[in-house]
Formats: structure tokens, C-alpha cells, sequence
């Protein structure tokens, strides 16, 4: 081979080269998706709340008290009730007393078809309950009306212990069937002039 062809082909040769390259380079860009265009996340919508009547022990513990209180807005009657008793669990707002045990847990809660609602508690009800026929039944009753005053659907309200049916929460109070509301056990602070939070 000639020495004067030698100079061409090694540039015929790179033109080819680069004539490949920039053809692949030109299919990738046709093939390849876009780059994704980095966006923010989307704010978390703000929960939606209702205000509930919660009830909690007068300041002298002779009676409940019902308070409004803020609590997330939850879809069906079920869901809406654990939510109700979610926050009756909560300590009781200053200068309120509590009524339920202290670490009372929410084992579960369901409906029937006649409306009657089963408020499922852990055994601290009982164990860690202070006692008192009075203390018992400001503790069932906080239950019962927080749970019909919120959820109209509902009219009694059967509470079990540990997934249990139990003849009392603390000696007292016949907790064998559902219970009706009770507002005899209720002071409203608003009609003898004080001032709900």
C-alpha cells in the first residue's frame, strides 16, 4: 500500500468514528426519557377535626364535666368512635380530674347492627381503678355518654376488659349488658356560670 493513502483512511477512519459517535449520541438523547424535573413534595393536607364531648371528674370528683375538645375527624362510626376514646384516654385537661386508670389502653371497639357499641379496654381498667362506687361510675359513665354524645347512631354501650365480658369494672357498677347515657352524673360548668374550656 501506497504511504500517500495511508494519511486518508486514518482520517476517513476518525470521520467514522465520529460519525458513529455523534450518531449514537443522537439516539440516546431519542430514547432516553426526559430527566425528571425535580418537584416539592406535596404539603401534607391538614387533618381534618370536629370538636367532641369528652367527660372528665369535677374538681371536687363528685361529678363529670363535659369538655369540648378538638379530635381528628375519622371516616365511619367505628373509626370516628376510636377516636372518641382515644382521646378520652388522654389525661384530663387542667383542672379537671382524671377518671379512666392510668395506662387504660383501647383494645377495640365495634358496632352492631341494633347500634350497640362494644368499647374493648385493657386490664389496667380494673387493676389500676382507685375504687369507690362513686370513682366507678364516673368511670363507666365518662365512657358511655362520651361515646352516645358523639356517635347518635349510638344508644348504649357494653364495655369489656381484656376482650372479656366482666360483671364490674371495680366492684360496683353492673357492666354485664350495654348501658343507656346517664347524664344525672353530669355538672355542666357552663350553667352554673364557669367558664369550659
Amino acid at each position: 500500500m501506497n504511504r500517500r493513502w495511508i494519511a486518508p483512511i486514518a482520517v476517513g477512519i476518525a470521520l467514522l468514528g465520529l460519525l458513529a459517535w455523534g450518531v449514537s449520541r443522537g439516539l440516546e438523547r431519542l430514547v432516553a426519557p426526559e430527566p425528571a424535573v425535580e418537584t416539592p413534595p406535596p404539603a401534607e393536607a391538614a387533618t381534618a377535626h370536629i370538636t367532641a364531648t369528652l367527660f372528665y371528674g369535677s374538681e371536687d370528683g363528685q361529678a363529670l364535666v363535659p369538655v369540648r375538645r378538638e379530635i381528628a375527624l375519622a371516616e365511619g362510626v367505628v373509626a370516628q368512635g376510636r377516636e372518641v376514646l382515644a382521646s378520652l384516654l388522654e389525661p384530663a385537661p387542667a383542672p379537671y380530674l382524671p377518671v379512666m386508670p392510668m395506662g387504660t389502653r383501647l383494645r377495640a371497639f365495634y358496632v352492631t347492627e341494633r347500634g350497640d357499641a362494644f368499647v374493648d379496654l385493657s386490664g389496667e381498667l380494673s387493676r389500676a381503678h382507685p375504687g369507690g362506687s362513686l370513682g366507678e361510675l364516673l368511670t363507666v359513665y365518662a365512657i358511655v355518654n362520651a361515646v352516645t354524645v358523639n356517635l347518635p347512631a349510638i344508644q348504649r354501650v357494653q364495655i369489656l376488659v381484656d376482650g372479656s365480658e366482666v360483671d364490674t369494672v371495680a366492684g360496683h357498677v353492673d357492666v354485664r349488658r350495654p348501658l343507656l347515657r346517664d347524664a344525672s352524673l353530669v355538672r355542666d360548668p357552663a350553667a352554673d356560670g364557669e367558664a369550659a374550656p
